[in-house]
């Protein structure tokens, strides 16, 4: 019995032990190690000795930040909190991005809405170029009111979308197939920005300027990936990288059920259903 339940405790227990352990060292990480500014400037605000940054939005300018390094596999997480009251047509983002043509990219999108009606978090898959690979989930929580981490693991495998350690998107390595999977190096980076023209209602609720300026908090800024310094590096791919270990290939058998549970009550659109944009539905979405 004893056997039994050490063995519970490693193949359950332990990925979510180390996907947690990963949060509390990013506690002491001020932004300035592993982050820097990229627009906006003049709208981020540093708090608590800069271990906490504030982006803000007003009706002249938005503002953003970026990892100074990129990256080719690793798990990547930020502790976010999202404009509160009337947010309609308001985009926090953060989000995996490759440079230059045919990019790849991994999506958060939290789109804002009317005080008193939830938010829409949005997810994206981009490889080679090619996006339109859009779910939309409401949460469980408001996520305006305190901090949730939220986090991709990214390895040769799979691509895991986590919110507060519960998956809530897997995407997986169907290359073998012909569909797109993302392998450049990507820098992580996050926004706040103008998203009227389409983030809710499908671009028919603008922005209440009034409510201006809009502001959207960040903490933990450590960084578990694999630096690289080319486009592609075949080294990121290895096993000596904790995330690319074979415990990572597949969700655990509470991480399925607790998946599982997310698709059954809180998605709200999923693309591998809209008939409408796809009759045919796309490769991926067959496995």
């Amino acid at each position: 019995m004893s056997s039994l339940i050490y063995i519970f405790l490693v193949v359950v227990l332990v990925p979510h032990v180390v996907l947690a352990r990963e949060i509390m060292r990013s506690e002491e990480i001020i932004f300035d190690q592993n982050y820097k500014v990229t627009w906006g400037d003049n709208h981020v605000i540093s708090i608590n000795q800069r271990k906490e940054i504030q982006l803000t939005m007003d009706y002249s300018s938005g503002s953003g930040f970026a990892s100074k390094l990129t990256y080719g596999s690793g798990l990547f997480h930020m502790r976010i909190k999202v404009p509160g009251r009337d947010s309609a047509g308001v985009v926090t983002a953060y989000y995996l991005m490759s440079q230059g043509d045919s990019h790849d990219e991994l999506d958060f999108e939290f789109l804002g809405n009317r005080e008193g009606k939830p938010y829409a978090l949005q997810t994206n898959v981009w490889a080679n170029g090619e996006g339109d690979r859009e779910q939309k989930i409401h949460l469980w929580f408001d996520p305006t009111t305190d901090f949730h981490d939220y986090k991709i693991l990214w390895n040769p495998h799979q691509i895991v979308f986590y919110v507060d350690n519960i998956p809530i998107r897997v995407y997986k390595d169907n290359s073998n197939i012909g569909v797109g999977y993302p392998s450049k190096a990507m820098q992580v980076q996050a926004s706040l920005w103008n998203g009227e023209n389409w983030a809710t209602d499908g671009g028919k609720a603008k922005i209440n300027w009034t409510n201006a300026p809009f502001k959207a908090n960040f903490q933990g800024f450590d960084v578990s990936g694999c630096q690289s310094q080319t486009l592609i590096d075949p080294n990121c791919a290895s096993n000596n990288y904790w995330w690319n270990e074979q415990k990572f290939w597949q969700l655990d058998p509470a991480g399925q059920r607790q998946y599982e549970n997310v698709k059954q009550n809180y998605v709200t659109y999923d693309y591998c259903k809209d008939r409408h944009r796809f009759p045919t539905p796309p490769l991926e979405c067959l496995y």
